[in-house]
Protein backbone atom coordinates (compact mmCIF):
# COMPACT_ATOMS: atom_id res chain seq x y z
CA UNK A 1 0.00 0.00 0.00
CA UNK A 2 1.68 3.41 -0.69
CA UNK A 3 1.64 6.08 1.72
CA UNK A 4 -0.13 8.39 -0.61
CA UNK A 5 -2.69 6.02 -1.43
CA UNK A 6 -3.42 6.27 2.66
CA UNK A 7 -6.97 8.32 2.95
CA UNK A 8 -8.70 5.80 5.43
CA UNK A 9 -7.70 4.77 8.68
CA UNK A 10 -7.90 0.94 9.02
CA UNK A 11 -8.12 -0.91 12.16
CA UNK A 12 -8.59 -5.25 12.60
CA UNK A 13 -8.05 -6.92 15.63
CA UNK A 14 -8.35 -10.69 15.07
CA UNK A 15 -8.96 -13.00 18.39
CA UNK A 16 -7.43 -16.55 17.18
CA UNK A 17 -8.83 -18.80 19.83
CA UNK A 18 -12.46 -16.89 19.47
CA UNK A 19 -11.68 -17.22 15.76
CA UNK A 20 -13.54 -13.60 15.43
CA UNK A 21 -12.54 -10.01 14.43
CA UNK A 22 -13.13 -6.34 14.70
CA UNK A 23 -12.95 -3.82 12.01
CA UNK A 24 -12.83 -0.39 12.48
CA UNK A 25 -13.46 1.75 9.16
CA UNK A 26 -12.25 5.47 9.60
CA UNK A 27 -14.15 8.26 7.67
CA UNK A 28 -12.19 9.59 4.89
CA UNK A 29 -9.65 12.59 5.67
CA UNK A 30 -12.42 14.56 3.36
CA UNK A 31 -14.91 14.03 5.96
CA UNK A 32 -18.21 13.67 4.55
CA UNK A 33 -17.54 12.23 1.24
CA UNK A 34 -19.20 8.75 0.61
CA UNK A 35 -17.28 5.42 0.63
CA UNK A 36 -17.88 2.10 -0.60
CA UNK A 37 -16.32 -0.63 1.78
CA UNK A 38 -15.61 -3.73 0.17
CA UNK A 39 -14.31 -6.81 2.69
CA UNK A 40 -12.73 -9.99 1.02
CA UNK A 41 -11.26 -12.68 2.50
CA UNK A 42 -7.83 -11.42 2.54
CA UNK A 43 -8.08 -7.93 1.09
CA UNK A 44 -10.06 -4.64 3.00
CA UNK A 45 -10.69 -1.98 -0.03
CA UNK A 46 -12.05 2.02 1.10
CA UNK A 47 -13.09 3.79 -2.08
CA UNK A 48 -13.86 7.31 -2.20
CA UNK A 49 -14.25 9.46 -5.24
CA UNK A 50 -11.10 10.84 -4.46
CA UNK A 51 -8.79 7.05 -4.82
CA UNK A 52 -9.26 3.96 -3.18
CA UNK A 53 -7.58 2.52 -0.09
CA UNK A 54 -6.46 -1.42 0.35
CA UNK A 55 -4.79 -3.15 3.02
CA UNK A 56 -3.46 -6.48 2.20
CA UNK A 57 -4.62 -8.95 5.08
CA UNK A 58 -1.55 -11.70 6.39
CA UNK A 59 -1.34 -14.88 4.66
CA UNK A 60 -2.51 -16.63 7.54
CA UNK A 61 -5.97 -14.61 8.44
CA UNK A 62 -8.81 -15.31 6.38
CA UNK A 63 -12.02 -13.26 6.75
CA UNK A 64 -15.56 -14.42 6.54
CA UNK A 65 -17.23 -11.45 4.72
CA UNK A 66 -21.13 -13.00 4.88
CA UNK A 67 -20.70 -13.28 8.66
CA UNK A 68 -20.28 -9.48 8.87
CA UNK A 69 -22.95 -8.17 11.48
CA UNK A 70 -23.38 -5.94 14.77
CA UNK A 71 -22.77 -2.89 11.96
CA UNK A 72 -22.65 0.31 13.39
CA UNK A 73 -20.99 4.12 13.11
CA UNK A 74 -19.27 5.38 16.43
CA UNK A 75 -18.58 8.80 16.46
CA UNK A 76 -15.09 9.39 16.01
CA UNK A 77 -14.25 6.26 15.58
CA UNK A 78 -16.02 5.44 12.09
CA UNK A 79 -17.88 2.17 10.90
CA UNK A 80 -17.74 -0.43 13.46
CA UNK A 81 -18.41 -3.89 12.82
CA UNK A 82 -18.21 -7.96 13.46
CA UNK A 83 -17.48 -10.75 11.52
CA UNK A 84 -15.57 -14.54 11.47
CA UNK A 85 -12.05 -15.09 10.92
CA UNK A 86 -10.01 -18.08 10.51
CA UNK A 87 -6.01 -17.53 11.10
CA UNK A 88 -3.07 -19.61 11.59
CA UNK A 89 -1.40 -16.80 12.45
CA UNK A 90 2.40 -18.31 14.03
CA UNK A 91 3.70 -15.91 16.78
CA UNK A 92 7.42 -15.49 16.46
CA UNK A 93 9.33 -14.44 19.56
CA UNK A 94 11.95 -12.84 20.29
CA UNK A 95 14.51 -15.36 21.82
CA UNK A 96 14.67 -15.17 25.52
CA UNK A 97 17.18 -17.02 27.05
CA UNK A 98 15.45 -19.81 28.41
CA UNK A 99 13.69 -20.51 24.93
CA UNK A 100 17.26 -19.88 23.05
CA UNK A 101 19.78 -21.83 24.81
CA UNK A 102 19.62 -25.23 26.17
CA UNK A 103 22.99 -26.50 28.33
CA UNK A 104 26.33 -27.44 27.93
CA UNK A 105 26.11 -24.59 24.92
CA UNK A 106 28.82 -22.18 24.95
CA UNK A 107 26.97 -18.53 24.96
CA UNK A 108 27.98 -14.46 24.97
CA UNK A 109 26.12 -12.00 26.99
CA UNK A 110 25.17 -8.58 25.01
CA UNK A 111 24.20 -5.50 26.07
CA UNK A 112 20.47 -5.51 23.88
CA UNK A 113 21.32 -1.29 23.30
CA UNK A 114 24.44 -1.43 22.04
CA UNK A 115 25.80 -4.78 21.14
CA UNK A 116 28.41 -4.52 24.04
CA UNK A 117 30.16 -7.97 25.13
CA UNK A 118 29.49 -8.22 28.66
CA UNK A 119 30.70 -12.14 29.35
CA UNK A 120 31.99 -13.66 26.54
CA UNK A 121 32.21 -17.47 25.55
CA UNK A 122 30.47 -18.66 29.15
CA UNK A 123 29.66 -22.65 28.86
CA UNK A 124 26.52 -23.21 31.37
CA UNK A 125 26.07 -26.96 32.56
CA UNK A 126 23.19 -26.05 33.85
CA UNK A 127 20.00 -23.67 33.43
CA UNK A 128 17.64 -23.63 35.83
CA UNK A 129 14.31 -21.43 36.91
CA UNK A 130 13.88 -20.09 40.22
CA UNK A 131 10.68 -20.78 42.31
CA UNK A 132 8.33 -17.91 42.39
CA UNK A 133 9.26 -15.15 44.87
CA UNK A 134 7.46 -16.10 47.84
CA UNK A 135 8.27 -20.17 48.03
CA UNK A 136 10.16 -19.55 51.29
CA UNK A 137 6.61 -18.44 52.72
CA UNK A 138 5.34 -21.67 51.52
CA UNK A 139 7.97 -24.39 53.00
CA UNK A 140 6.38 -24.34 56.39
CA UNK A 141 3.24 -26.05 54.65
CA UNK A 142 5.46 -28.58 53.13
CA UNK A 143 8.02 -29.55 55.89
CA UNK A 144 7.09 -31.08 59.26
CA UNK A 145 10.10 -30.37 60.55
CA UNK A 146 12.35 -27.19 60.91
CA UNK A 147 12.71 -24.91 57.26
CA UNK A 148 15.85 -26.40 55.93
CA UNK A 149 16.06 -23.27 53.33
CA UNK A 150 16.38 -21.04 56.24
CA UNK A 151 19.17 -17.89 55.28
CA UNK A 152 19.99 -20.41 52.57
CA UNK A 153 19.97 -18.24 49.24
CA UNK A 154 19.65 -19.65 45.93
CA UNK A 155 23.01 -18.44 44.10
CA UNK A 156 24.48 -20.07 41.00
CA UNK A 157 27.69 -21.72 40.85
CA UNK A 158 30.18 -21.51 38.18
CA UNK A 159 28.54 -22.75 35.00
CA UNK A 160 24.84 -22.02 36.31
CA UNK A 161 22.29 -19.43 35.53
CA UNK A 162 19.16 -19.24 37.34
CA UNK A 163 16.13 -18.11 35.51
CA UNK A 164 13.61 -15.54 37.17
CA UNK A 165 10.31 -13.79 36.35
CA UNK A 166 12.44 -10.93 34.44
CA UNK A 167 15.87 -11.76 35.48
CA UNK A 168 18.92 -13.67 35.08
CA UNK A 169 21.48 -15.12 37.81
CA UNK A 170 24.57 -16.22 36.97
CA UNK A 171 28.18 -16.50 38.83
CA UNK A 172 31.11 -13.72 37.54
CA UNK A 173 33.75 -16.01 38.97
CA UNK A 174 34.58 -17.87 36.37
CA UNK A 175 35.13 -14.90 34.82
CA UNK A 176 36.76 -13.49 37.47
CA UNK A 177 38.77 -16.46 38.74
CA UNK A 178 42.68 -14.89 39.23
CA UNK A 179 41.60 -12.69 41.67
CA UNK A 180 42.04 -14.33 44.92
CA UNK A 181 41.07 -11.81 47.67
CA UNK A 182 38.02 -10.58 48.24
CA UNK A 183 38.90 -6.14 48.00
CA UNK A 184 40.88 -7.21 44.78
CA UNK A 185 37.68 -9.31 43.16
CA UNK A 186 35.01 -6.61 44.12
CA UNK A 187 37.51 -3.68 42.86
CA UNK A 188 37.92 -5.54 39.68
CA UNK A 189 34.46 -6.25 39.52
CA UNK A 190 33.95 -2.72 40.04
CA UNK A 191 35.97 -1.91 37.13
CA UNK A 192 34.51 -4.43 34.60
CA UNK A 193 31.31 -3.25 34.77
CA UNK A 194 31.76 0.05 35.61
CA UNK A 195 30.26 0.53 39.19
CA UNK A 196 30.28 3.74 41.00
CA UNK A 197 31.50 3.23 44.89
CA UNK A 198 31.10 -0.69 45.02
CA UNK A 199 30.36 -1.57 48.46
CA UNK A 200 32.15 1.64 50.43
CA UNK A 201 29.05 1.98 52.27
CA UNK A 202 26.18 -0.01 54.01
CA UNK A 203 23.90 0.76 51.28
CA UNK A 204 26.13 1.13 47.87
CA UNK A 205 25.27 1.74 44.83
CA UNK A 206 25.60 -2.04 43.08
CA UNK A 207 24.65 -1.46 39.31
CA UNK A 208 25.98 -2.84 36.49
CA UNK A 209 26.03 -0.07 34.14
CA UNK A 210 27.36 -1.07 30.35
CA UNK A 211 30.70 0.47 29.99
CA UNK A 212 29.75 1.53 26.40
CA UNK A 213 26.45 2.98 26.64
CA UNK A 214 25.96 3.75 30.31
CA UNK A 215 22.77 1.86 30.22
CA UNK A 216 21.80 -0.21 33.75
CA UNK A 217 22.34 -3.47 33.09
CA UNK A 218 21.65 -5.05 36.49
CA UNK A 219 22.56 -5.68 40.01
CA UNK A 220 25.55 -7.64 41.79
CA UNK A 221 23.81 -9.88 44.42
CA UNK A 222 27.19 -11.55 46.15
CA UNK A 223 30.36 -11.45 45.84
CA UNK A 224 30.26 -13.76 42.99
CA UNK A 225 26.50 -13.79 41.63
CA UNK A 226 24.79 -11.22 39.36
CA UNK A 227 21.46 -10.07 38.69
CA UNK A 228 21.06 -9.29 34.54
CA UNK A 229 17.70 -8.24 33.59
CA UNK A 230 15.86 -9.70 30.36
CA UNK A 231 15.25 -6.79 29.44
CA UNK A 232 18.81 -5.14 28.81
CA UNK A 233 20.97 -8.55 28.05
CA UNK A 234 20.54 -10.92 25.02
CA UNK A 235 22.25 -13.88 25.10
CA UNK A 236 23.16 -15.79 22.30
CA UNK A 237 25.18 -19.11 21.54
CA UNK A 238 28.58 -17.63 20.65
CA UNK A 239 28.88 -19.08 16.94
CA UNK A 240 26.23 -16.84 16.40
CA UNK A 241 26.30 -12.65 15.42
CA UNK A 242 24.98 -10.28 17.86
CA UNK A 243 21.19 -9.76 16.43
CA UNK A 244 20.08 -5.73 15.91
CA UNK A 245 16.58 -5.99 17.21
CA UNK A 246 14.46 -2.69 18.02
CA UNK A 247 14.92 -1.24 21.59
CA UNK A 248 11.31 -0.44 21.80
CA UNK A 249 10.30 -4.08 20.08
CA UNK A 250 12.79 -6.35 22.12
CA UNK A 251 11.27 -4.65 25.67
CA UNK A 252 7.55 -5.32 24.21
CA UNK A 253 8.54 -8.60 23.35
CA UNK A 254 9.92 -9.64 26.64
CA UNK A 255 7.86 -8.11 28.28
CA UNK A 256 4.72 -9.80 26.57
CA UNK A 257 6.12 -12.74 27.11
CA UNK A 258 7.03 -12.60 30.99
CA UNK A 259 3.13 -11.71 31.57
CA UNK A 260 2.39 -14.60 29.15
CA UNK A 261 3.88 -17.47 30.83
CA UNK A 262 3.38 -15.91 34.39
CA UNK A 263 -0.42 -15.80 33.56
CA UNK A 264 -0.50 -19.50 32.47
CA UNK A 265 2.19 -21.07 35.00
CA UNK A 266 0.67 -18.71 38.07
CA UNK A 267 -2.95 -17.90 37.16
CA UNK A 268 -1.79 -14.36 37.79
CA UNK A 269 -3.35 -11.33 35.53
CA UNK A 270 -2.54 -8.24 37.58
CA UNK A 271 1.07 -6.56 37.28
CA UNK A 272 3.08 -3.78 39.37
CA UNK A 273 6.49 -2.43 36.98
CA UNK A 274 8.51 -1.34 39.67
CA UNK A 275 12.10 -0.19 39.55
CA UNK A 276 14.50 -2.30 41.78
CA UNK A 277 13.88 0.25 44.60
CA UNK A 278 10.14 -0.85 44.70
CA UNK A 279 8.84 2.06 43.48
CA UNK A 280 6.01 1.40 41.32
CA UNK A 281 5.72 3.02 37.51
CA UNK A 282 3.04 1.09 35.91
CA UNK A 283 -0.21 -1.28 37.02
CA UNK A 284 -0.88 -4.00 34.15
CA UNK A 285 -4.02 -5.55 33.92
CA UNK A 286 -3.15 -8.71 30.99
CA UNK A 287 -6.79 -9.10 29.34
CA UNK A 288 -5.52 -11.40 25.96
CA UNK A 289 -2.89 -12.90 24.64
CA UNK A 290 -3.96 -14.16 21.27
CA UNK A 291 -4.93 -10.73 19.45
CA UNK A 292 -3.57 -10.62 15.69
CA UNK A 293 -3.42 -6.87 14.98
CA UNK A 294 -3.52 -5.23 11.60
CA UNK A 295 -3.63 -1.72 11.11
CA UNK A 296 -3.20 1.19 8.81
CA UNK A 297 -1.28 4.53 10.20
CA UNK A 298 -1.23 7.61 8.67
CA UNK A 299 1.96 9.66 9.16
CA UNK A 300 0.14 12.22 11.43
CA UNK A 301 -0.18 9.17 14.03
CA UNK A 302 4.01 8.09 13.40
CA UNK A 303 5.69 11.58 13.70
CA UNK A 304 3.63 12.13 17.25
CA UNK A 305 5.96 9.08 18.37
CA UNK A 306 9.48 9.53 16.30
CA UNK A 307 11.66 7.54 19.39
CA UNK A 308 10.20 4.27 18.77
CA UNK A 309 12.02 3.41 15.70
CA UNK A 310 10.22 0.21 15.06
CA UNK A 311 7.00 2.16 13.85
CA UNK A 312 8.82 4.32 11.42
CA UNK A 313 9.93 0.98 9.48
CA UNK A 314 7.31 -0.71 9.64
CA UNK A 315 5.51 1.42 7.74
CA UNK A 316 1.98 2.69 6.66
CA UNK A 317 0.85 -1.12 7.47
CA UNK A 318 1.60 -4.08 9.78
CA UNK A 319 -0.19 -7.16 11.28
CA UNK A 320 1.92 -8.26 14.36
CA UNK A 321 0.77 -10.83 16.96
CA UNK A 322 0.20 -8.73 20.49
CA UNK A 323 -1.04 -9.16 24.15
CA UNK A 324 -4.20 -6.48 25.13
CA UNK A 325 -3.81 -5.05 28.75
CA UNK A 326 -4.92 -2.43 31.01
CA UNK A 327 -2.96 0.14 32.46
CA UNK A 328 -2.40 2.91 34.64
CA UNK A 329 0.66 5.07 35.28
CA UNK A 330 1.95 5.51 38.70
CA UNK A 331 3.74 8.45 38.50
CA UNK A 332 1.53 11.30 40.21
CA UNK A 333 1.35 11.63 44.06
CA UNK A 334 -2.93 10.76 43.50
CA UNK A 335 -1.92 7.12 41.83
CA UNK A 336 -0.73 6.00 45.57
CA UNK A 337 -3.54 4.78 46.65
CA UNK A 338 -4.58 2.22 43.87
CA UNK A 339 -0.72 1.39 43.83
CA UNK A 340 -0.61 0.57 47.53
CA UNK A 341 -3.96 -1.45 46.86
CA UNK A 342 -2.43 -3.94 44.19
CA UNK A 343 0.88 -4.10 45.94
CA UNK A 344 -1.12 -5.67 49.55
CA UNK A 345 -2.76 -7.82 47.19
CA UNK A 346 -1.94 -11.28 46.86
CA UNK A 347 -3.20 -12.05 43.54
CA UNK A 348 -0.90 -9.26 41.81
CA UNK A 349 2.73 -9.69 40.81
CA UNK A 350 5.57 -7.66 41.04
CA UNK A 351 8.09 -7.41 37.61
CA UNK A 352 11.15 -5.56 38.58
CA UNK A 353 12.88 -3.78 35.72
CA UNK A 354 15.88 -0.71 35.35
CA UNK A 355 14.05 2.85 36.16
CA UNK A 356 14.58 3.61 32.43
CA UNK A 357 13.13 0.90 31.26
CA UNK A 358 10.04 1.05 33.59
CA UNK A 359 9.77 4.81 31.37
CA UNK A 360 10.39 2.97 28.43
CA UNK A 361 7.16 0.80 28.52
CA UNK A 362 5.07 3.36 29.85
CA UNK A 363 5.92 5.69 26.45
CA UNK A 364 5.46 1.79 24.39
CA UNK A 365 2.30 1.62 26.13
CA UNK A 366 1.12 5.08 25.69
CA UNK A 367 2.01 5.32 22.20
CA UNK A 368 -0.24 2.23 21.43
CA UNK A 369 -2.96 3.80 23.26
CA UNK A 370 -2.65 6.66 20.89
CA UNK A 371 -3.06 5.13 18.30
CA UNK A 372 -5.87 3.11 18.95
CA UNK A 373 -9.55 4.41 17.77
CA UNK A 374 -10.89 6.82 20.45
CA UNK A 375 -13.54 4.11 21.48
CA UNK A 376 -10.90 1.79 22.31
CA UNK A 377 -8.65 4.11 24.76
CA UNK A 378 -10.39 3.69 27.76
CA UNK A 379 -11.85 0.65 29.91
CA UNK A 380 -13.53 2.01 33.21
CA UNK A 381 -10.40 3.99 34.82
CA UNK A 382 -7.21 2.29 32.88
CA UNK A 383 -6.40 2.83 29.30
CA UNK A 384 -5.77 0.14 26.83
CA UNK A 385 -2.79 -1.04 25.06
CA UNK A 386 -1.25 -3.62 22.76
CA UNK A 387 2.25 -5.28 23.23
CA UNK A 388 4.02 -6.46 20.39
CA UNK A 389 4.82 -10.25 20.63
Amino acid sequence: MEASAVETRVFVEVRRRLQSALLIVGEPKEGGMPMDVSIMPSLLQMKTPTGCTEVQLPAEVRLVPSSCRGLQYVAGDGLHLRLQAHTEFSTKLISIFNQSLQAQECCTFYCQSCGEVIIRDRKLLRILPLPSENWGALVGEWCCHPDPFANKPLHPRENDCFIGDSFFLVNIRNDLWQFSRRDDLMSRVAEFFFLDHFFKEPKANTKVICKRCKVMLGEIMSSETTKFYMTEIIIQPSERSFPIIPRSQFVQSVIAQCLVELSSARSTFRFTIQDQDSKVYILLWLLNSDSVVIESLSSDHIKKFPLLEDTLKAGFSSAWNAVKVLYQPCLRSGDEKLASSWESDISVHSLTLPAATCLELLLILSRSNAILPPSLRQMNSFQVAFLKM
